[in-house]
């Protein structure tokens, strides 16, 4: 592992040039920040050491390029919508809608993400069990309290 010297020398030396790599690829200063953060652990995890300053550069700018392309192919695998998605979508649904997805965002977490799994995403009770790591019986108890707590929050039937 790197000393702390070593690690501040080349965040001098590299800091900038690694950000605004990260900041072309990703566009987004969280994203970007987060990429920036694993390519300075790899550093200081590296064991070989550099033939030159133009090897260790050319090093810097291969690692950045090659987290921000993990770091988009991770974001791309996973299933996840930003709140300010499901703001705007609530803002464009009836009033309905926009009162069950109310209800549903408010349930406890295990029951919002079998519903949400469930409903939204069309998931089945076996493919949940999977993604949650739950068995499928599980699945099943967690959908028929939460439908329930649905029925009674928002009146009547519910799927």
């Amino acid at each position: 592992m790197k000393s702390a010297e070593e690690l501040n020398r080349v965040m001098d030396t590299y800091a900038d040039m690694v950000r605004r790599i990260c900041f072309v690829h990703l566009k987004n200063r969280h994203d970007t920040e987060d990429v920036f953060q694993n390519v300075y652990m790899k550093y200081m995890l590296y064991e070989s050491d550099f033939a030159d300053s133009e090897h260790e550069k050319a090093w810097f700018v291969r690692v950045t390029i090659n987290a921000c392309t993990d770091w988009l192919r991770y974001l791309s695998r996973r299933k996840w919508v930003s709140l300010e998605m499901i703001a705007e979508e609530q803002a464009a649904l009836d009033d309905t809608s926009a009162e069950v997805m109310e209800v549903v965002l408010r349930l406890p977490e295990k029951y919002r993400n079998v519903i949400y799994l469930f409903y939204y995403e069309g998931y089945s009770a076996v493919e949940i069990a999977g993604i949650l790591g739950r068995k499928e019986n599980t699945v099943y108890t967690w959908l028929s309290r939460a439908k329930e707590i649905l029925r009674e929050k928002l009146g009547g039937e519910w799927a």
